[in-house]
């Protein structure tokens, strides 16, 4: 069996997507290698028989080593934010080290409609597409939707105070579990298409946060007015609340992008790939009561 690496395999979704290559997939573990800016965090995978490899994608030399060997690598879109222009250059980096390599398919984490999107950094992930692209390797692209658990970012606060404030509009959004991305990918690593695709991963229904707050309310019982609001009113209110500055405008983006219809994509190529039906909002929200608050 080729090597499988995947690095940000200390995070959610990277430890998600062995976890279904073991167990959904049946990859034998030492077939998976788990890749980490910090090895150390890789204990419970390699006591399953994962190998750990240190992953440091602002080290190009530690890329090359880590890569050696891998016919199937999964770059997991990394979370560095804070400074424009460096996601882009770490995703690079990662490419080219595959390409140095000798890396027989790349594999990566981006996000819809990167092309034509009002999310800041959405120029990160058309970036590293490009550059994905003119590697000349063969690729995968998979397209994650918006995950169910960033729900969790706003709708307990708004829970408590009974007002969820949007400048969202009427737009739609289906959101998708990260279980069910992670099924997907690693459905899609162990079993890779023979040409170079691109997959689009969301939930079955898109639905506007009106919707979501109904299912809200149905599923917890409690008030939940939604309020929309302009992008400048929501920019303020998140100042007035604490919000970091910095981030202000990322989370602004998100609700403009949903507002001009550019996530509202439903697309069954997460379950084209797992074979298994995707959890809905609803039973996703049931199974989640208590974190809502």
């Amino acid at each position: 069996m080729s090597k499988i690496l995947v690095t940000g395999a200390s995070g959610h979704l990277g430890r998600l997507v062995i976890k279904h290559l073991i167990d959904s997939q049946t990859i034998t573990p030492s077939d998976i290698v788990a890749g980490s800016r910090d090895p150390a965090k890789l204990a419970d995978l390699q006591a399953l028989g994962v190998e750990a490899r240190r992953v440091d994608f602002d080290d190009q030399a530690s890329l090359e080593t880590a890569f050696a060997g891998i016919d199937r690598l999964l770059i997991v879109s990394t979370d560095e934010l804070g400074m424009p222009g460096k996601r882009l250059t770490q995703h690079t980096a990662a490419v080219n080290a595959a390409k140095a390599a000798g890396v027989g398919r790349l594999f990566y984490t981006s996000m819809p409609q990167p092309d034509d999107s009002l999310i800041t950094f959405s120029g990160d992930h058309l970036g590293t597409e490009m550059a994905i692209k003119a590697s000349g390797l063969a690729y995968t692209l998979f397209r994650n939707g918006w995950y169910m658990e960033n729900l969790f970012m706003s709708l307990p606060q708004a829970l408590a105070g009974g007002t969820w404030y949007t400048s969202a509009g009427t737009g739609r959004i289906a959101h998708i579990a990260r279980e069910d991305i992670a099924r997907a990918i690693a459905a899609g690593l162990a079993h890779p298409a023979a040409e170079s695709v691109t997959y689009t991963l969301t939930g079955e229904t898109a639905y506007t946060t009106e919707e979501i707050a109904a299912l809200v309310r149905d599923v917890t019982g409690k008030p939940l007015a939604v309020v929309n609001l302009s992008d400048e009113q929501l920019s303020q209110g998140m100042a007035a609340a604490g919000v970091p500055a910095p981030f202000i405008p990322t989370f602004v983006s998100f609700d403009a992008n949903t507002r001009e219809g550019k996530i509202a994509m439903v697309s069954p190529d997460a379950e084209t790939l797992s074979g298994v039906k995707r959890t809905s909002l609803k039973a996703f929200l049931e199974a989640n009561r208590a974190a809502l608050g």
